[in-house]
């Protein structure tokens, strides 16, 4: 099943749910949305959004919907990027690694993890 994409905002607030496991309305608006100066409303119409795009979901405690992932958060990031590969860099993930190796701030870490991909993918194709 294909889900509809979510933006930046919806995925930090997708993380931030991932984090407390299950919350109500009251506990993301005052954990999440506060700091980033979001209304209670905009809020509930957030996690309502989510929810009906099948990202949460919501089950009603003592009078009051407490909200869960209904996914993991790297699942949505990685179904983002597969839509990005293939819609705009038209399925060649070629011009996403010329970037990266232009891009000056490529951590330690990021550059062990990086070569262990490629790892991965050397010992895959071996093995076809």
């Amino acid at each position: 099943m294909s889900r509809k994409s979510i933006g930046d905002q919806e995925l930090a607030l997708l993380h931030y749910l991932a984090e407390q496991g299950e919350a109500s309305v009251g506990d993301v608006a005052s954990g999440y949305g506060e700091p980033r100066g979001l209304a209670r409303s905009t809020v509930l119409t957030m996690m309502e959004r989510l929810r009906a795009k099948a990202y949460l979901r919501r089950r009603k405690a003592g009078g009051v919907y407490r909200y869960s992932t209904a996914t993991e958060p790297d699942d949505v990031k990685r179904s983002a990027v597969a839509s990005f590969v293939a819609n705009t860099l038209q399925g060649s993930v070629s011009p996403f690694v010329a970037w990266m190796s232009e891009r000056a701030q490529v951590s330690d870490e990021e550059l062990a993890e990086l070569e262990s991909l490629v790892a991965d993918l050397q010992s895959r194709r071996k093995e076809n």
